[in-house]
């Protein structure tokens, strides 16, 4: 048996061991059981329960557990038709209810641990308990879930567990967990003032001082690349009449996560939700000829989707976001060079950071827009392309999975800690430049209709940046911090020198902050490391004697005395320019 499968069958057990738990505890009358599946690390189980479970609960539950797995039960399964099924479970209404909604030929097995518990379930599991005798298993949590995960029906009690073979790996899973919350961007954002959220704007983050000055720092980046590779930067409106989402077809795709704006019985707009429909009215503002293609319109403005409040998570999941967005209109020929053109754009992008990516293809859905041939000649295309790139195979395909108008590559990226996230994606459309009678003259004189290519490397930078605060846990490259170098004059009397030394830096392009107060030195060195600033410089007599700096460094427990003010300001200058990832701490 492979570890995954085998994975799947000692944690969806483990489930029913946990239902079994907990119908013992509570009575078998007071407890409606639901659904209990394995997930990535343990499982889970929806209950409705006379009380609410704490924490206070969570041994008693666990020991339990621990109590029907020494029994050394014999796990049985047997084949049921409807009717038998449906009198088995008449007392537990979750379970006559997904028997009901059962096709009437439907094979129907349920599992019993022992004599007193069963579970309609598909299998498969273990043949006694005693094979989970050495199971490693912790609840993580208790929380409320919607049954069907409609809000509209019974409110349950969802018990989640940490379930792994042996002490070993739930101890290493622990270990990871641990260091993946201290990590969490929506606890550190804040505590580095880079980020805030209100009730008033809901999933709409306001960019602190310092969180905008790293804002800043990327998009500049962002465009220093795009502009050696001949990107074009614009801007379009945030509102546009519904008259335009009509011909694009997301009126009609995705009205639903859309905010409409009615005007009047004749006007209807919308904040747009795509900047795409707005870079092809950029386009069609006058004739093309082929000689000016590829034509590349990148963007940054904000767009808006609306969201499910449930949904929403701190800067990975919001309602208003900035896309590091492109939209290109080339012909068909170009395609393959358009596309290897821009993964070296996702290669320079991502290797400043350190991160790694793997491509997927995802292809049409089942709510596509356009002709069906159109669809598997873009397929093909970009499976051409990532057959040459990365080698037949050597890339996963999402089938149902693309855009509604075209098929793409999506950019999954891991971080320091191991987590893939879908980050960038590369769209080939055929069909926008038809909805909008896109036109270009081609080299023999005719008009032709050009291919569209949609492309975002960040995905957003609100997503981005809560990914890097993450994975530098708050602690970013020097050319990246919101402020790079924290200024700590010793006493007033050196707050001249700073004001210099301050300036200096200004004109070097070096984010700095300065404390002038009375305040004891170790206090105001103190309040720079809560920011993780990469150094703080001390200035005293000496230093501003002979026009030197003392320097701390991030992460390291000395002092570097007397270094000159020249010196200092070059290397803050070579690692912005440089964009190096990690952080000079020895200075000759």
């Amino acid at each position: 048996m492979e570890r995954e499968e085998f994975l799947a069958v000692y944690r969806h057990s483990l489930a029913h061991i946990l239902a079994k738990a907990v119908i013992e505890i509570f009575g078998k009358e007071n407890v409606q059981y639901a659904i209990g599946p394995q997930i990535a690390d343990g499982c889970y189980y929806d209950f409705l329960l006379p009380r609410t479970v704490t924490e206070a609960d969570f041994k008693t539950i666990e020991n339990k557990m621990r109590e029907i797995i020494k029994r050394r039960e014999d796990w049985t399964v047997k084949e049921l038709s409807r009717a038998e099924a449906l009198e088995l479970f008449k007392d537990q209404k979750f379970k006559t209810e997904l028997i009901q909604d059962l096709p009437e030929d439907e094979r129907l097995t349920v599992y019993y641990t022992g004599d007193d518990f069963m579970d309609l379930c598909r299998g498969p599991h273990v043949e006694n308990s005693q094979q989970l005798m050495s199971a490693a298993f912790q609840i993580k949590s208790a929380s409320g879930a919607y049954w069907r995960g409609d809000e509209k029906r019974d409110s349950l009690q969802r018990i989640y567990l940490f379930a792994f073979p042996d002490k070993q790996g739930l101890k290493e899973h622990l270990a990871w967990l641990k260091e993946a919350m201290e990590r969490d961007h929506k606890k550190l954002g804040p505590q580095l003032e880079l980020f805030m959220f209100d009730e008033t704007a809901p999933g709409m983050p306001y960019w602190l001082p310092r969180g905008w000055k790293m804002y800043n720092a990327l998009q500049n980046f962002w465009r220093e690349v795009h502009e050696d590779y001949g990107y074009q930067e614009i801007s379009a409106p945030m509102i546009n009449s519904k008259v335009l989402w009509e011909t694009s077809g997301h009126w009609g795709h995705y009205q639903d996560n859309m905010f409409i704006i009615p005007i009047d019985e004749n006007n209807t707009y919308a904040v747009k939700p795509m900047n795409c429909p707005n870079a092809i009215n950029v386009y069609r503002r006058a004739g093309h000829s082929y000689k000016e293609l590829p034509i590349r319109y990148s963007e940054t403005s904000p767009v808006h989707r609306r969201e499910k409040s449930g949904e929403l998570n701190g800067l990975f999941r919001v309602q208003l976001f900035h896309q590091d967005d492109d939209h290109t209109f080339l012909t068909e020929d170009q395609i393959e060079d358009e596309i290897r053109g821009i993964m070296e754009v996702v290669d320079k992008l991502y290797s400043t950071f350190g991160l790694t990516y793997r491509p997927e293809l995802s292809t049409r859905p089942d709510d596509f827009m356009g002709a069906p041939e159109l669809w598997d000649k873009a397929e093909a295309s970009l499976k051409s392309i990532l057959d040459k790139q990365y080698g037949e195979g050597n890339y996963e395909i999402n089938e149902g999975d693309g855009a509604f108008y075209g098929p793409k590559i999506d950019l999954q990226m891991k971080d320091c800690l191991g987590r893939e996230w879908q980050m960038g994606t590369i769209q080939l459309d055929f069909q926008l430049p038809l909805n909008f009678d896109l036109t270009y003259v081609d080299k023999d004189g005719e008009k032709k209709r050009p291919v569209m290519i949609h492309r975002a490397i960040f995905g957003s930078f609100e997503r981005f940046i809560g990914i890097l605060i993450e994975n530098f846990k708050g602690s970013f490259p020097f050319w990246l911090s919101p402020v790079q170098v924290g200024i700590v004059p010793i006493r007033t009397t050196h707050n001249e020198y700073a004001k210099e030394v301050a300036q200096i830096l200004r004109d070097a392009g070096v984010r700095y902050e300065v404390d002038y107060s009375d305040q004891n030195m170790q206090k105001k060195i103190k309040a720079y490391k809560v920011y993780k600033d990469p150094y703080i410089i001390v200035l005293g007599d000496r230093e501003a004697e002979e026009r030197t700096v003392s320097i701390n460094i991030r992460g390291v427990n000395k002092q570097i005395q007397n270094v000159p003010l020249d010196t200092f300001v070059a290397l803050c200058k070579k690692m912005n320019k440089e964009h190096t990832l990690e952080l000079i701490d020895t200075i000759e």
